[in-house]
């Protein structure tokens, strides 16, 4: 646990992030949507195909809503470069906790991104530091608004750095943009279920997601696991693709908005279920 006379809260509010640009194109594009299983049952998926090639003489591929996350990965704490000043912790103990995503614009098939990064939330948990970074993203040529990214990650270990009785606890976000997941206990609408591939969690590695916990058996003996994990933003492409195909018409444009909470680990080559409910009405 964190020394609490060795951190200083303040001093990570006044921090500069790094801020690295983010370039991409049609072929990085088409890799994530491959990466997350799209035409994995069928490489000619008349839904899915639009992601990795020029169906029916489209001029650029479609860009699956959740491409946005990898957008937000330069901030991420990683390796010897952690951006937590002064907060100590075991880098191979990092859990990704939850992803929030808004979409401005549907995501271009390639682009040249600015990215400003700050300081979203930090919260004491005793065991364990909870870390949020908001990662807002500007198309460089015409500055407008893009996507906007906010990562929590728990940091194991890294907690008790304030007074027990009044944990240190700061926010700066509105309150709903805080999105709390209830599952409905109706029957869903419908029900999907797609196989992961045992090899997927070193496939999705391609896509710009590095964390050793993913590929390094050891590592993930260290972090609690018996071999490694799938990532969960591949869990969480998995399930947006798959409601994109099952409520929007196969439409990626019609996604605004994204919220996920990794509750439980995925190992590669495990079934993921994906149940849906509707609340609302979406037009035709």
């Amino acid at each position: 646990m964190a020394d609490s006379s060795a951190f200083d809260p303040q001093r990570l509010l006044s921090h500069k992030f790094p801020e690295p640009d983010f370039n991409y194109t049609e072929r990085d594009a088409a890799l994530y949507a491959l990466d997350i299983g799209a035409c994995g049952r069928d490489a000619t998926d008349s839904d899915e195909l639009k992601y990795a090639y020029h169906e029916k003489g489209q001029q650029f591929i479609q860009v699956l809503p959740t491409f946005a996350a990898l957008i937000s990965l330069g901030s991420l704490p990683n390796g010897s470069d952690v951006p937590v000043p002064g907060l100590e912790f075991d880098p191979r103990l990092l859990l990704h906790g939850q992803q929030y995503i808004e979409i401005n614009k549907p995501l271009p098939s390639k682009a040249s991104l600015r990215n400003e990064v700050s300081l979203a939330g930090l919260h004491d948990k005793g065991k364990a530091a909870i870390l949020e970074l908001e990662t807002r993203s500007y198309e460089k040529e015409s500055g407008e608004l893009l996507c906007m990214n906010r990562m929590t990650a728990c940091l194991r270990g890294a907690g008790g750095f304030s007074n027990p009785p009044c944990p240190y606890s700061y926010s700066n976000y509105s309150a709903n943009q805080s999105s709390v997941v209830r599952i409905s206990k109706s029957q869903p609408f419908a029900v999907f279920e797609d196989c992961t591939q045992p090899a997927q969690a070193l496939l999705y590695r391609l896509s710009g997601d590095y964390n050793s916990l993913h590929a390094d058996p050891m590592v993930a003996k260290v972090a609690g696991f018996s071999r490694p994990i799938l990532h969960g933003l591949c869990t969480l492409g998995y399930a947006v693709r798959t409601i994109i195909k099952s409520i929007c018409k196969g439409d990626p444009t019609m996604v605004k908005g994204i919220f996920g909470r990794f509750l439980l680990h995925v190992y590669p080559g495990e079934t993921l279920v994906t149940e849906m409910w509707l609340e609302g009405h979406i037009s035709d």
